[in-house]
């Protein structure tokens, strides 16, 4: 059987921990999509992981794979498995040969690239990792894919054929002169063949490499469980997101056959879990109908209009619930659940079920509050608009819930979802009734034992 995990919302869900909770089940937990730009924070037996790229699968022994649809960085994978082996964990990652390798220009033109945005006040917020340019690449049909890696003659030419194009864009459209740059060797094909050469030949001998959809399809023929574990979220999709303030992927379940060489019936047929944070945050530029205070850089019309009113509540959420990108450490814009955004995300994936998380963050409010809907040109929308510009135009109407105490919430999670205080619930049900979707967990605390699980998707 398969079970996909997907972000309902803006990325920061923690789909990692919802990854880890169900893990024991799976024997395979397979990435379809995104890069070094992850971010999943898994805590095991006290012991806090960080993972940008590495399936979280990786923490509890299971066999991770990188999908066809994610974009690969050897040297982060590397850096990443050593951290792990060095805590004393064996992790058995392998990679799609058709997944396409981050090259470090792309991460150079990211941060360029970025820089001219924000000089027009249209920077999407990009972990600079180089994600957004190698998929461009992709599409562009001049990118490297890893199984170019494991063929010297074949990553030579692609790196003929690529890098000059390159330094032409860096030089010649952006003005910059490559032999000034930190790295410049980021545009030396020689310099690049060396390195990346390398990266293959540690493939191959590791036995790393394999066709992903084969690789998955057997290992389901031979009764497994297979895992499908997004990045980001649902609402930086980039077609069914609000662009241009996406990833260049596709984080929704349909990624998940796209990325994996998989049938969509095979995802269908399956668990699909959307995982929503009880409120809401997000890292980069683009419209928040429910936010509460802003963030310098990232809020638009921050340098007008300052924090805003609710700044002293938006910092408090932020601060209980850890509101730091676990890539970037950037602060993260806080706001209210935002039910057209979910109402939107559970008609593109088709959730089974919901996972909601940091329910316990929001402990001691005396209300909280949840933008039940939009309004616009005086007009009650209760899903998001299809273009980003009547998305920003969008009021929210809210709708308020009494708040819940604080309590021991690890005694929560052990007694089970009974226990979680009367008014939490109230506000549990409201989101799975307007979803139309069972609750599977509710996340308390950021470990594994400080989840209540009411189903497991997998037995």
């Amino acid at each position: 059987m398969t079970v996909t995990i997907v972000g309902s919302q803006l990325g920061d869900e923690g789909k990692g921990g919802v990854v880890d909770l169900y893990g024991d089940a799976a024997d395979v937990v397979a990435r379809y999509q995104g890069g070094d730009n992850a971010g999943h924070t898994v805590v095991h037996d006290g012991e806090k992981y960080k993972l940008s790229l590495v399936p979280s699968g990786a923490v509890r022994g299971k066999v991770g794979v990188l999908g066809n649809g994610c974009v690969v960085n050897p040297r982060t994978l590397f850096d990443e498995i050593s951290t792990l082996e060095e805590k004393g964990l064996s992790p058995d990652v392998r990679v799609a040969e058709r997944a396409h390798v981050i090259l470090p220009f792309h991460r150079v033109l990211d941060g360029i690239e970025e820089d001219v945005k924000s000089e027009d006040d249209q920077e999407v917020g990009t972990t600079g990792r180089g994600i957004g340019p190698t998929y461009e690449d992709k599409a562009g049909r001049r990118g490297v894919r890893v199984g170019d890696l494991l063929d010297p003659d074949v990553l030579r030419e692609r790196l003929e054929y690529v890098v000059p194009q390159k330094r032409a864009l860096v030089e010649d459209v952006y003005g910059v002169d490559v032999e000034d740059l930190e790295d410049p060797d980021a545009f030396d094909v020689d310099a690049l063949f060396e390195e990346f050469h390398d990266f293959g030949e540690r493939l191959a001998a590791e036995d790393m490499t394999v066709n992903a959809s084969a690789f998955l399809t057997d290992a389901m023929a031979d009764g497994q469980t297979v895992m499908f574990e997004g990045a980001q979220g649902t609402i930086i999709d980039i077609d069914h997101g609000n662009y241009p303030y996406v990833t260049s992927s596709n984080p929704t379940a349909g990624g998940a056959a796209v990325g994996t060489g998989l049938s969509p019936n095979v995802i269908a047929e399956g668990e699909i879990i959307g995982i929503v944070k009880a409120y809401l945050t997000r890292v980069g530029s683009g419209p928040l109908p429910t936010e509460l205070g802003g963030v310098e850089g990232d809020t638009p019309g921050y340098d007008e209009q300052g924090d805003g009113e609710n700044e002293e509540l938006a910092t408090y959420i932020r601060e209980e619930g850890g509101e730091y990108g676990t890539v970037t450490g950037r602060p993260r814009r806080v706001g209210w659940l935002d039910m057209p955004m979910l109402r939107h995300s559970a008609r593109v994936n088709g959730f089974t079920g919901l996972a909601v998380n940091h329910i316990d963050v929001l402990a001691g409010l005396d209300e909280v509050k949840v933008g039940h809907s939009y309004e616009l040109d005086g007009e009650e929308l209760e899903a998001m608009p299809p273009t980003t510009e009547e998305w920003g135009r969008c009021e929210a109407t809210f709708r308020t819930f009494d708040g819940w105490e604080e309590v021991d919430w690890s005694a929560v999670a052990a007694e089970g979802y009974d226990a979680i205080p009367e008014n939490a619930r109230t506000y549990l049900e409201y989101i799975s009734d307007e979803l139309e979707a069972p609750i599977y967990a509710v996340g308390v605390g950021p470990g594994r034992e400080e989840t209540v699980v009411v189903e497991n998707p997998t037995e």
